[in-house]
């Protein structure tokens, strides 16, 4: 698994369940039901002060899980990535990609 931070540009449902997605000049759409959970955020090292009234996502922010697949190619296999929204800004930032399901390597032979 990496973990990193790049921006990514996400489609949403009205919900505000990832629907598709634009990383690394590729398209993707989301191809399971992707799930949300929270994590505690570090801001007293990100922010330097906290804004009175500010508790929505100062503490917490909200993970995505999705497995993705390239639109131009539905039949390749799919991503797991962690994607992570802003919620001042809006914007999503992809955060880790799982490599369970990417194709495994055939091991060298000795």
């Amino acid at each position: 698994m990496g973990m990193f931070s790049e921006s990514v540009d996400v489609v949403c449902a009205p919900s505000g369940q990832p629907l598709e997605l634009n990383w690394a000049g590729r398209h993707y759409t989301v191809c399971a039901e992707p799930v949300r959970w929270y994590e505690r955020r570090q801001w007293w090292a990100e922010e330097r002060r906290a804004p009175l009234g500010s508790g929505p996502g100062l503490v917490d922010h909200e993970i995505w899980r999705v497995q993705v697949r390239r639109a131009d190619s539905p039949d390749q296999e799919s991503l797991t990535l962690d994607l992570t929204r802003h919620v001042g800004s809006g914007r999503w930032r992809l955060l880790r990609i799982h490599d369970a399901l990417l194709p495994s390597r055939k091991p060298e032979s000795a």
